[in-house]
């Protein structure tokens, strides 16, 4: 037994540290190279939290395991809405004042919707993927530009300002000069561990499947999507209790938009399959079905309170007892 739990908690340790380390030693190059700091918030940092996901999914697909790939994508998307937002809303209400937040989170059902009917309709082969690529560089030229010429953040920003609510260290700052090699060795370190961790939790993952004859989707979607979406639950909920409740919001709405383009993109770029029916038809509909009740949410007096983080956290024991066999 020990030798089926072992990889997949190792697996998660190692994702969770070699994601840290590569934020902190790609926003430091950043820094030494005098990029500004809100380039390295809407890119380094953004990317850098969800690299767990991103290695996860993609090596599941080049193992020949599509539910755990596809499984981890919107499993994470309905974890975040659901668990992650309902914990932080229980600890303090989350409020959802800024116009480009809401924008942000049209967005996020826009695509939501769109993957959903791609799934439905065709393989997501590599054509596919380029496309969500594509879409996910256009948002961020624009939200870059928007960024720059309006003081109002959105949820790209502000997802990288939830990770620094957690380290104050990592809050971007130009600072010309200095050494490179130690940031780059940092940057490579975590690389590095973030591969060896997405290898370990797929691996442990599958063998845990294989042995209790649970479908490899369902461990995609719970055990894979809740271990890698371990940073955004610690951001949003340390952002929730500094009060910092529009960041937890804008976390959780810039996680789901990098997920569907950034990961879902990149997994049918490498390793081009189809997204497994029962996902296409059970999953995708739920995770449709929650990011737009967290509009619904977010819309009604510009707040998301207690009460409706409670709805939301009921959601997902519900949803556990719905998949789990």
């Amino acid at each position: 037994m020990l030798d089926i739990w072992l990889p997949l908690i190792g697996g998660l340790v190692l994702l969770v540290a070699g994601g840290d380390l590569l934020v902190r030693g790609a926003v430091k190059v950043a820094e030494q190279l005098g990029v500004s700091p809100l380039v390295i918030a809407l890119t380094l940092v953004g990317f850098g939290t969800s690299t767990p996901e991103l290695v996860t999914s993609v090596q599941a697909a080049l193992s020949g395991s599509p539910g755990i790939a596809f499984g981890n994508i919107v499993g994470s998307n309905i974890a975040n809405i659901l668990l992650i937002v309902g914990i932080s809303a229980m600890l303090f209400p989350i409020a959802v004042s800024s116009s480009a937040l809401r924008r942000d989170a049209m967005v996020m059902l826009a695509v939501a919707v769109g993957f959903a009917a791609l799934s439905f309709l065709v393989p997501l082969g590599r054509l596919v993927g380029a496309c969500l690529i594509l879409v996910l560089v256009a948002y961020i030229y624009a939200a870059f530009r928007q960024e720059r010429a309006s003081s109002m953040h959105g949820a790209v920003y502000e997802k990288a300002a939830a990770l620094e609510a957690v380290d104050p260290a990592l809050t971007p700052h130009v600072a010309r000069g200095g050494t490179l090699v130690l940031p780059i060795a940092l940057a490579i370190g975590g690389l590095v561990l973030v591969v060896a961790g997405g290898y370990f939790l797929v691996d442990g993952a599958v063998a845990i499947a294989q042995s209790f004859g649970i479908p490899e989707t369902v461990i995609g979607l719970t055990i894979v999507a809740v271990g890698t979406s371990m940073p955004e639950l610690v951001t949003s909920v340390v952002a929730a209790l500094k009060k910092q409740s529009d960041v937890a919001f804008g976390n959780i709405v810039g996680s789901n938009i990098y997920n569907i383009l950034g990961i879902g993109g990149a997994t049918a770029l490498i390793s081009p399959t189809r997204v497994p029916s029962e996902i296409v038809t059970f999953d995708n509909l739920l995770m449709v079905g929650v990011s737009l009740l967290l509009v619904i949410f977010a819309a009604t007096g510009l707040r998301i309170a207690r009460g409706e983080g409670a709805v939301l956290l009921a959601g997902y024991v519900a949803y556990l007892y719905v998949l789990w066999p």
